[in-house]
């Protein structure tokens, strides 16, 4: 890995730039172990912001090669840069007018000397103690692969939102794409007293809406506190009448707020490390529009 380092050079660099000159798609191509590092760079390259696919090449001689056109680049993986069934479709791929991008271990092959680019993935020794199964070359490989999609995706100015448009099914889709304003409630079903309300009231209040907290705001709605559960408990230890102290006494004021634009994952963060299971969503005035908890959380999958 270390020794790939110094070839990442101007012929990296003609390879990045064969693909982002390209009107087509990015076709990957290897056979045996080297064709399952082809499908992983294909992959990777699909799902940031580079569309690409991975072709057999034994298919490809009997009419996958259709599915490749003068528009695409073509990527192929041989540490020998020998493999057969590549060189079989070659004179095709040429033919066509796509253009070869080859990563071997050998830059005096039949591949490396036909690519318009050649990527050295070349390893003193394979892992293998016979030195004779791709170990530390189908690595090498991966390791120039997923170099070779990242600076695709930094010069495409692909971001964690586009990302999260690629994966919209799974737990970092979620995170990437859940906002507040997706998983808080609203309406009627957050609790909210007046800043005038008593300790009674906001009791009601808590019992009512089942989030162990209640906001305060003003006649406008500003947010000017919150009462929890954790209140409660600290409230109970004093002397006072529940139906005349009012609830301005006994909240907690400048509570910890959220805006509904922000990450589902960010209300996350600022409830853990604030030590919290409630937050209390405002907008740009501060004005209350909603309250989420951990459980909302939870059963949003976001954490």
């Amino acid at each position: 890995m270390r020794a790939l380092i110094e070839r990442i050079d101007g012929r990296f660099l003609d390879a990045v730039n064969l693909v982002l000159a390209s009107q087509g798609r990015v076709v990957v191509s290897g056979i045996g172990k080297s064709g399952h590092i082809a499908r992983k760079i294909a992959s990777t390259m699909a799902s940031t912001g580079t569309p690409a696919y991975f072709v057999h090449p034994a298919e490809a001689s009997h009419g996958d090669l259709g599915m490749i056109t003068r528009d695409d680049v073509l990527i192929a993986l041989s540490n020998s840069g020998e493999s057969a069934e590549l060189l079989a479709i070659i004179p095709m791929i040429k033919r066509e007018g796509a253009k070869l991008i080859a990563i071997t271990g050998n830059a005096g092959s039949t591949l490396a000397q036909q690519a318009d680019v050649h990527l050295d993935a070349g390893v003193e020794k394979e892992a293998c103690p016979l030195n004779l199964a791709p170990t530390a070359s189908t690595t090498a490989a991966l390791a120039l692969g997923d170099a070779l999609a990242v600076a695709l995706l930094d010069a495409r100015g692909f971001g964690a939102d586009d990302f999260a448009r690629s994966h919209p099914g799974g737990n970092l889709g979620r995170r990437l794409l859940t906002h507040v304003s997706d998983v808080m409630r609203t309406g009627d079903a957050v609790p909210s007293v007046g800043h005038t309300a008593t300790f009674a009231e906001a009791l009601i209040e808590m019992s009512k809406k089942s989030m162990g907290m209640t906001a305060v705001v003003n006649a406008s709605g500003a947010v000017l506190g919150i009462f929890t559960d954790g209140d409660l408990r600290r409230a109970l230890d004093r002397p006072l009448d529940v139906r005349a102290t009012p609830i301005a006494q006994m909240m907690t004021g400048a509570p910890r707020t959220v805006t509904p634009n922000k990450l589902a994952a960010e209300a996350v963060q600022i409830m853990e490390s604030g030590k919290v299971n409630q937050l209390l969503v405002v907008n740009a005035s501060g004005t209350l529009v909603g309250a989420l908890n951990m459980h909302d959380l939870f059963r949003a999958k976001v954490i």
